[in-house]
């Protein structure tokens, strides 16, 4: 193993005949990047894009083996971390048409540098890594940028960035963009080392996270939630240095093609549901060097001009979805139906006994949530794909730690009382063992419940454990008070602005999306932007909802397409139109086809030609 030099090795390569014909460039602070690792991956049973899991692997449905469950060594913990981020992100099931249809899963020898990157003036650092292929093309300098969806770790956008680019010898910068899997156990006084591994705090290894806690705090702290950074604010920025790290990274893979700079270097930023959120915030990001040369963001989880935040919606889906979907007839259904059905009838009497809906009995209650829904903007399509976001609780999981988050609260200081922790049977906080806490990296998705660990919900009582928690949460957005306050301005500080003009963005969307309704967020920050007269394009995709990795659920996979498919055809067509942002696609409404029961063909994903 080697290690990357610091920022002025740059100075050193300079020597090389390469820098006689490229200006040098900019000394980036050798303090920025940290903790700096190399590995290669080159071996039959490994590579950069599947770690040697191929098509097959990756959509197995165990995840690699541990040697020993409670000391997993860093390769197999990055492994599984590679094919737990593949199936969170795509479909790999049979019928739906990856490695076949779109997408590749090929294998790509080559290099990972990464580090941890800070902000300045941040708690907590950012993960960054660069992956190299062997095959890279020093003369054509292809470069994606990808910041990890959701509250993902650093290969969470494995599936977007790296399966598209790595194929075509293009480098991969990653980001966690400040969220991530590096999980501190307060109980156990650990968290996560650079290389995955569990440490001990105050031993010589540079933890990933380790929070601002108090003597005798318990439970599990987590980075998003707890890192008093409120990082959404900065994911453009995080992205930029994800780049910025990239170059030297290149610098020291290549170093008779050095200097790599942004004026001889193609950088493609692209992301999907609030990595395509951060995209776009780089998008904003204006500098002499011109470093960012296109944008492509999927289902972007963007709050701007006219649109709604995450925190609004997300909490009235919460509150009122789970008995507004018993109005609505035939909605898909998930092995978890059934029971969210049954607690939204609950839901709906406790809703309707605080005088906040109408009617006498279930049926008429339902209605008038469905009825105050729709009022707020939500269309029926994205009501029938937001049953999912019930079926697994996904809405309480996102207010809880975006709340946190937006509020910049340390551990133990959320306003609604929540906290998180491994939980046993009645769901009472537990100390996590040896093996759970050593898996927490590669296994988790950065946000609670998940991987071991669930959350700590002080205000559960019967009838309707949820209630009340989730009144606290839906208020720090529309009541009054020091919290809801501190809440709001933190929400306020990630509102979008404009892209920097000339810079070739195209948006992709499901018209489907119950998770980030178009409505609220891509098609309010494209108007914005036209009408400025920036250079959008907008696809629209029909039958298209926000989570690809669900359309292995055979009633989810009948009724919608992939997005992951419209993205890298957009990437396509990025590559294709070069830096002639006129050659890009006008804006389109793509007209699909359902699978249904059958194989997914091409005829069903209609992709722009």
């Amino acid at each position: 193993m080697t290690r990357l030099r610091a920022a002025t090795r740059v100075v050193l390569l300079c020597c090389l005949s390469a820098c006689a014909a490229q200006p040098p460039r900019p000394a980036v602070e050798p303090s920025m990047f940290t903790s700096l690792r190399t590995t290669i991956h080159r071996d039959d049973g490994d590579d950069l894009l599947t770690a040697g899991l191929g098509l097959a692997g990756l959509a197995g449905a165990k995840p690699p083996a541990f040697a020993d469950p409670a000391h997993p060594t860093p390769a197999e913990l990055r492994r599984r971390a590679i094919w737990s981020n593949w199936r969170g992100i795509a479909d790999l099931s049979a019928d739906g048409g990856y490695g076949t249809l779109y997408g590749s899963t090929t294998r790509v020898p080559g290099r990972e540098f990464s580090a941890y990157a800070r902000i300045p003036g941040a708690h907590q650092p950012h993960r960054v890594l660069v992956q190299v292929p062997d095959s890279f093309d020093a003369r054509k300098r292809c470069l994606l940028v990808a910041p990890s969806s959701g509250s993902r770790g650093i290969y969470g956008a494995i599936a977007v960035a790296g399966a598209w680019g790595l194929p075509k010898g293009c480098a991969i910068a990653y980001t966690d963009k400040g969220t991530g899997t590096d999980y501190f156990d307060l109980d156990n006084q650990s968290g996560a080392r650079a290389d995955g591994t569990v440490g001990a705090l105050g031993s010589a290894d540079d933890l990933a996270f380790v929070p601002d806690a108090g003597v005798g705090a318990s439970g599990v702290a987590v980075k998003h939630a707890h890192s008093q950074d409120n990082p959404e604010a900065d994911w453009g920025r995080h992205v930029r240095q994800a780049a910025e790290f990239a170059l030297q990274a290149l610098d020291e893979a290549l170093p008779q093609s050095a200097p790599f700079t942004f004026a001889n270097t193609r950088v493609i930023a692209v992301g999907i549901s609030n990595g395509g959120a951060a995209v776009l915030r780089a998008a904003e990001l204006d500098s002499p060097d011109g470093w960012l040369d296109a944008v492509v963001a999927g289902e972007p989880m963007i709050a701007s001009q006219g649109g709604r935040a995450l925190y609004d919606y997300a909490t009235e889906a919460a509150l009122l979805m789970p008995c507004a979907l018993l109005d609505i007839a035939d909605l898909p259904k998930s092995p978890l139906s059934a029971q969210a059905a049954a607690a939204g009838a609950q839901r709906c009497a406790s809703l309707a006994a605080a005088g906040l809906l109408q009617g006498g009995d279930a049926k008429a209650q339902a209605a008038s949530a469905h009825a105050v829904l729709r009022r707020n903007g939500w269309t029926d399509a994205a009501l029938h794909a937001g049953a999912l976001s019930v079926d697994f609780d996904i809405w309480r999981a996102v207010a809880v730690t975006y709340a946190s988050a937006y509020g910049r609260y340390g551990v133990g200081e959320h306003p609604c009382g929540y906290g998180f922790a491994a939980q046993e049977r009645d769901l009472s906080a537990r100390a996590a063992t040896d093996a759970e806490r050593a898996a927490w990296w590669a296994d988790s998705s950065g946000i609670p419940p998940g991987a071991g660990v669930g959350i700590i919900d002080p205000r559960s009582a019967a009838p309707d454990p949820s209630l009340a928690g989730l009144q606290c949460l839906r208020a720090l957005w529309d009541g009054s008070g020091n919290d809801a306050d501190r809440v709001r301005r933190g929400i306020a500080e990630t509102r979008a602005s404009l892209p920097r003009a000339g810079l070739p963005v195209i948006v992709i969307h499901g018209l489907d999306d119950g998770l980030v309704p178009p409505v609220f967020s891509s098609a309010p920050y494209v108007a914005a932007a036209q009408a400025a007269g920036r250079d959008v394009r907008y696809w629209q995709v029909r039958n298209a909802q926000h989570f690809d990795a669900f359309l292995a659920l055979p009633d989810y996979g009948a009724r919608y397409l992939p997005l992951l498919a419209y993205v890298y055809a957009a990437l396509d067509r990025v590559a294709a139109a070069g830096g002639s942002g006129g050659t890009l696609p006008a804006d389109t409404v793509i007209q699909t086809v359902p699978r249904g029961d059958k194989p997914m063909t091409m005829d069903n994903l209609a992709l722009p030609r």
